[in-house]
């Protein structure tokens, strides 16, 4: 039995290939699953800009996103039987979800929310462990009095999607988010934010709103941009957490002088090294689906592709890397 997969490829890594490869051999903590639907991602962009640059000797499947059906269970599994539904976020050291089945560490899955069809399902996993790791360990926001700021760059996209509500659910602090576009104001406001204000002058609109410094900042794009103002508004003593590698050097006098700190959250860490705790992952999104479930928590979903074709996957891929999107783009298998 073979599997058809969506694949960046080798001969030309600018161009995505449809391939067929034989149907994968279950591993010991590996659960098979019919894949339903996958999101694109910028990860999806990176890495393929990254065959782009570097090429490839095989055909590389991306896709790091994933909602499905378990069609088997290695030995050593538990809490999961064939036939079960299920969302997960991947893996980037294995091959993606941009095939009919695939391969995923049942550590990193969890059963998918009743209340979402496939597509709104695998819409979140991915941006949901990010904002969660963000906020929660990296921020560490749910220890913080209600007289305490976050500010969120970034603030309609995937991750900061997210990221509101769990801020709004799980914590005290003012949250502020950036929004250029009245639509993307309007969609941060409806998900939770106190205020939105204009990324392309983060401190002069703050201080309009009578804001010199934050307490906290989440930061979600362009590192190496927004790094100044970041420098300039996070408070002493305060905490600093981004997503987006840099590609200058960062100057952290400032932090420095305010003792403030900065951590960088990867969500891939837990399963490309194997941590002790990696199960965390599946236990992060088995209570983001309670939370979907109970009615808290919304789908990020804004756009739908039907069927895993060549088109589809060059049709997702150009809309994440225009740089405007709100919320998620979904494949459907």
């Amino acid at each position: 039995m073979s599997i058809h997969a969506i694949a960046v490829d080798p001969k030309d890594p600018q161009q995505f290939i449809a391939i067929k490869l034989p149907q994968p051999e279950v591993g010991e903590n590996d659960l098979l699953v019919t894949v339903k639907a996958v999101s694109i991602n910028p990860v999806d962009t990176k890495v393929h800009q990254g065959a782009i640059k570097n090429g490839l000797q095989a055909p590389k499947i991306l896709g790091w996103d994933a909602s499905g059906i378990v069609t088997a269970v290695g030995p050593n599994v538990s809490g999961f039987a064939p036939g079960d539904e299920v969302w997960y976020a991947g893996d980037i050291t294995r091959p993606g979800s941009n095939a009919s089945q695939q391969l995923i560490d049942y550590r990193i899955v969890a059963k998918k929310p009743r209340s979402l069809d496939w597509a709104a399902a695998a819409a979140m996993p991915l941006t949901a462990l990010t904002a969660w790791e963000g906020l929660f360990e990296h921020l560490k926001i749910q220890d913080a009095s209600a007289e305490k700021t976050l500010l969120i760059i970034g603030g309609a996209g995937g991750v900061g999607s997210l990221a509101i509500p769990f801020a709004a659910l799980n914590s005290q602090v003012k949250i502020i988010a950036t929004a250029s576009r009245p639509e993307s104001a309007a969609w941060c406001l409806e998900r939770g934010a106190n205020l939105t204000v204009n990324y392309q002058d983060l401190v002069g609109e703050l201080a309009s709103h009578g804001i010199k410094q934050v307490d906290y900042i989440f930061c979600l794009n362009d590192t190496d941009g927004h790094w100044p103002a970041i420098s300039q508004l996070i408070a002493p003593l305060g905490t600093v957490c981004t997503i987006v590698e840099n590609a200058q050097p960062l100057d952290q006098n400032q932090l420095k002088l305010k003792s403030a700190s900065l951590h960088w959250e990867f969500m891939f860490t837990r399963s490309m090294f194997s941590t002790p705790d990696m199960a965390q992952q599946g236990k992060i999104l088995q209570q983001v689906a309670e939370l979907v479930d109970a009615g808290k928590v919304k789908t990020t979903l804004t756009a739908t592709l039907n069927g895993l074709t060549v088109a589809s996957i060059q049709a997702a891929h150009h809309q994440v890397l225009a740089g405007h999107m709100q919320g998620k783009v979904v494949v459907t298998c």
